[in-house]
């Protein structure tokens, strides 16, 4: 946590709850879903609330023109992170996702932009592509395990991508390996599901027989480094038998002088891009999945688009997208209702001295900066109480109508889904894949990912209610979700069917046709990746 004043000690500064000496607001921080309590603060004190957490300082953003405004157009001074311990106990300031803003920071963020450019991620669209394949055919032979399914095409796309070693099963070890650590990491650093070292230094000397955080912390970073550096070890050792095939840590190898890497900076770069690869796309899709189940007449109008442009006789291309507003509103629309960071990560801000200024309200210098993503999408506007007196609040904005249910239709009616005669121009499309200079900067990529697997699913199958043994209809709650940094739904139920026998036809062609294009990506295969490659494939004599 970055140091600041006490949120509550001058009056330009913003509202926010009443403190306790000390722990400030600590104390009424929940342990889970914290984004819950942000957006219902929010609802009190206004989109640009503050909290006093310790002896630091933290703003709460619930309004997306004050996102535009200090993370998008004052990002110069909103661009560092939070001092976050666990990460450094884990990453040790390798993380380029949580890592403080600095030079080593700064050069892995270059090496991000250099490489992943929107030409270079059309590159990896001939993988993207196969792997979609793969999974719309994964559903069509044994649809119960969609969940797993979902888990395994995200993990191996991004390991494709990145390393040009793909996953062909669920249970190929790097994947069984990754979903292990990244589920373990999310709920270490969940605000308020450890103990507020980063508030109160003196818990980090604690002992270990009496942390358990301190075990978790290390055998996160053991996992993620077994992991990260052998996926590396096995690209170089493809680069020097001359068998290269394109992934984007072959090129920070051979550009590793000219991006003036070295080899921890670059295990980590890979690995960190796996993990916001591989968790946000699973996110994405099962919570699509969900919603589809849950929301069947939204998915109907979707299909009937998609039949109209596509047609019967083969798969969609993401040339066809341009022809399917209703599937474009579905796109956007599953981004607003299930964002897959609720409550992002925090911002700090860099200003050493002076504090910066919004709207009447002082930012102490090195505040933490929280976006409430969430609430953003998905609170109406309304104070719950009175506004206390003396207080100068800005109203969050009444933004979306019904924003509880899932409604693509709200895309068609305005450009960012906000309520006719509201102004949404402060929001933008990428909004979810953060804010500034911090912005995701493998979006290219996910976009890519995102609209071909939805049409593919919404062209090729049906998703609804399963039934139990005694026949009675399984309901889904849409509301149940994992708790951690990014919000993946848990395990449910549901019935996936082929929409005709020739959809399912072309599918076990297209799967079958794209067997050269897996080849490049199958490098040191363990004997049951082998058996199920050549199983599916057909390739037993």
């Amino acid at each position: 946590m970055c140091s600041g004043k006490s949120v509550l000690a001058k009056p330009d500064y913003p509202p926010g709850p009443p403190t306790l000496p000390l722990v400030g607001n600590l104390h009424l921080l929940p342990t889970q879903f914290i984004h819950y309590k942000f957006t219902e603060w929010a609802r009190k004190y206004g989109g640009f609330y503050s909290l006093k957490l310790g002896s630091g300082t933290a703003i709460v953003l619930t309004d997306a023109g004050a996102v535009k405004e200090l993370m998008d157009k004052r990002s110069a001074t909103t661009i560092d992170r939070p001092r976050i311990h666990l990460a450094e106990v884990v990453a040790q300031g390798l993380h380029l996702v949580f890592s403080r803003y600095s030079e080593k920071w700064k050069l892995l963020r270059k090496a991000t932009q250099a490489t992943l450019t929107p030409q270079a991620s059309a590159r990896h669209l001939p993988i993207q592509q196969a792997e979609a394949i793969q999974l719309a055919h994964d559903l069509l032979q044994s649809p119960e395990a969609f969940y797993n399914h979902i888990q395994r095409y995200s993990n191996s796309v991004i390991l494709s991508v990145l390393y040009g070693k793909r996953a062909p099963r669920y249970e190929t070890p790097e994947t069984v390996t990754f979903y292990k650590v990244e589920h373990e990491w999310v709920t270490l650093l969940e605000p308020g599901a450890t103990p507020p070292m980063d508030f109160f230094p003196f818990l980090k000397y604690v002992p270990e027989c009496w942390a358990e955080w301190k075990t978790v912390a290390q055998s996160v970073r053991k996992l993620q480094r077994d992991m990260y550096f052998n996926l590396l070890d096995k690209t170089q050792e493809r680069l020097q038998k001359g068998e290269p095939n394109g992934s984007y840590v072959e090129e920070l190898i051979e550009r590793q002088g000219e991006l003036k890497l070295d080899r921890e900076m670059i295990g980590y770069l890979g690995g960190v891009l796996i993990e916001t690869g591989s968790e946000t796309t699973t996110s994405y899709l099962q919570s699509l999945v969900l919603a589809l189940v849950a929301y069947p007449e939204a998915q109907k109008k979707a299909q009937e688009e998609i039949d109209r442009v596509v047609g019967e006789h083969r798969m969609p291309t993401l040339d066809d997208l341009e022809h399917m507003p209703y599937v474009r509103a579905m796109i956007l629309e599953t981004h607003r209702f299930r964002p897959v960071a609720p409550f992002g990560i925090p911002h700090c801000t860099l200003a050493a001295e002076e504090a910066s200024n919004y709207k009447g309200y002082v930012i102490p210098a090195g505040s933490t900066i929280y976006i409430n993503v969430w609430g953003i999408f998905h609170d109406p506007g309304k104070f719950v109480s009175p506004v206390p007196a003396g207080l100068h609040l800005i109203r969050t904005s009444d933004l979306f109508d019904d924003p509880e249910n899932f409604v693509p239709e709200r895309y068609l009616l305005t450009e960012n889904g906000t309520k006719p005669g509201v102004d949404g121009s402060d929001l933008r499309p990428t909004f979810v894949f953060g804010a500034g200079r911090r912005i995701c900067p493998g979006l290219h990529v996910a976009q890519h990912t995102i609209n071909l697997n939805v049409m593919n699913l919404l062209w090729a199958f049906d998703f609804s209610k399963a039934v139990d043994a005694n026949g009675n209809t399984i309901e889904v709650d849409v509301m149940d979700y994992f708790t951690g940094l990014t919000s993946k739904p848990r395990e449910f139920k549901c019935k996936i069917t082929p929409r005709s026998a020739e959809k399912a036809e072309i599918i076990q062609r297209e799967y079958h046709e794209a067997a050269d294009t897996f080849s490049k990506f199958e490098f040191d295969l363990c004997p049951e990746d082998q058996e199920y490659v050549a199983k599916t494939r057909g390739l037993h004599k």
